[in-house]
This record gives structure tokens, C-alpha cells and sequence, in this order.
């Protein structure tokens, strides 16, 4: 009876050793194209998946990564109170990389070159409108 009673315990135990076991991997996929003048649009398809679809970090992906995904929800806040408007475009356009920490974050300046088949206008517009939708995230 006894032997009964640890077996749900023992399940556990051992589920949680094999789960451990298997760390989190990131599938990369093609990238989708959005709207250059929506940053919502962009931040869902492009942002989401690492800072979540609040901002603070928690995406689906964040498990994967070395570091977790910086909270863009508090930027503002972690600058004395200001939106730090040119360390975040310089951040999208990979000119500023140590600023997230490591190299696990894209660099969105050239995916979006991609998308608009190199037109400097759609990237500059793309980096534009979604900087302007993470300074609307401030203090959510």
C-alpha cells in the first residue's frame, strides 16, 4: 500500500527530470511580411514571440534564449523617465547590439530590407513606425 501511495510522487519526480532535461529551442521561420506603417502589426509578428504580446518579456521563445528578453514596457522608465527613442532605432537597426545583451535578437534593419526588396524608405519607415509603437508601451 504503502508503494501505492509514493507512485504518483516518483511519476513526478521523474517527469520533472526528464523535462528539465530538454531545453526550449527556437524554430526559425520565413519572415512574414507586414504593413511598414503599422508598429502593432510589426511588434506582433516580429516582436512577440521573444517580449510577449505585452511587451514584458514573456514570449513563447523567451525560454530558449541566453538571457531573457528585456521588458520594452520599462524603457522609459529604466532611462531616468525617458524614452530612449535613438537607442532603440540604433538597437533595430543593429548598430547598438550590446544594448539587448546579446546577438539572439535579430537585427530588424536588415530583415526589413528584405521585405522591401532593399527600399531604404520601407526600412527607414518599418524601424520608424515600430519604434513608435514601443514608446507607446511605456509604463503599461
Amino acid at each position: 500500500m504503502r508503494i501505492r501511495s509514493l507512485l504518483p510522487i516518483l511519476s513526478a519526480v521523474v517527469i520533472g527530470i526528464l523535462g528539465a532535461q530538454t531545453k526550449p529551442t527556437i524554430k526559425h521561420v520565413r519572415l512574414t511580411p507586414t504593413s511598414p506603417g503599422s508598429g502593432k502589426e510589426m511588434f506582433t509578428t516580429y516582436c512577440a514571440v521573444c517580449h510577449g504580446p505585452d511587451g514584458k518579456g514573456g514570449g513563447p521563445a523567451a525560454a530558449a534564449l541566453k538571457k531573457q528578453p528585456t521588458d520594452l514596457t520599462r524603457l522609459a522608465l529604466n532611462n531616468g523617465g525617458k524614452y530612449p527613442e535613438f537607442l532603440v532605432i540604433e538597437t533595430l537597426k543593429g548598430r547598438a547590439v550590446e544594448a539587448h545583451g546579446s546577438q539572439d535578437m535579430p537585427i530588424w534593419g536588415d530583415l526589413f530590407k528584405s521585405l522591401g526588396a532593399g527600399e531604404k524608405n520601407t526600412v527607414e519607415l518599418r524601424i520608424v513606425n515600430l519604434n513608435w509603437y514601443l514608446e507607446s508601451l511605456q509604463g503599461r
